[in-house]
């Protein structure tokens, strides 16, 4: 069984183009106020919360049925492909996965409407750990709800 791998999923949005994409990179802290899931998150480093590689945040929200913890720190962001792409680190995420990269993508379809599309990349501790599946169904479920949110604002 392989240790590392990549998951994804795409989830038609309904907010206008460039809406989603904002809010992915400039107003994540907004996110536990949107997302019933993420219950909590803080600036645990840096001055902020958008800094790329400078800015750590901690993040608690539920995987799988189960208070879970980690920090992250953003890797990059491609404005030009609307991409952006954090590292998942410490807290309960060390105990399963070596790394977990999560790359945010919004994508213009050709027909008029636009996706999210989460790509997960992976590294697990051992062949014992699952795939981080839940982290595919926490992504459609918080990008719904962003989208409502993006709707109405």
């Amino acid at each position: 069984m392989a240790l590392s791998g990549k998951l994804s999923t795409e989830i038609v949005i309904h907010a206008p183009a460039g809406k989603f994409f904002n809010f992915v990179t400039k107003s994540t802290h907004h996110i536990q106020n949107i997302c019933e899931r993420v219950h909590h998150t803080k600036l645990h480093q840096g001055e902020d919360w958008h800094r790329i590689g400078d800015s750590v945040k901690h993040w608690t929200y539920v995987i799988d049925g189960k208070v879970t913890t980690c920090k992250e720190t953003i890797e990059f962001v491609d404005e030009k492909n609307k991409t952006i792409k954090f590292n998942l680190f410490d807290g309960d995420i060390s105990k399963q996965y070596k790394v977990l990269k999560v790359i945010a993508q919004e994508i213009d379809n050709n027909n008029g409407s636009v996706s999210a599309k989460w790509t997960l990349e992976y590294e697990k501790i051992n062949d014992n750990v699952e795939a981080p599946y839940g982290y595919l169904e926490l992504y459609d479920k918080n990008t719904k709800e962003m989208d409502a949110h993006l709707l109405k604002a």
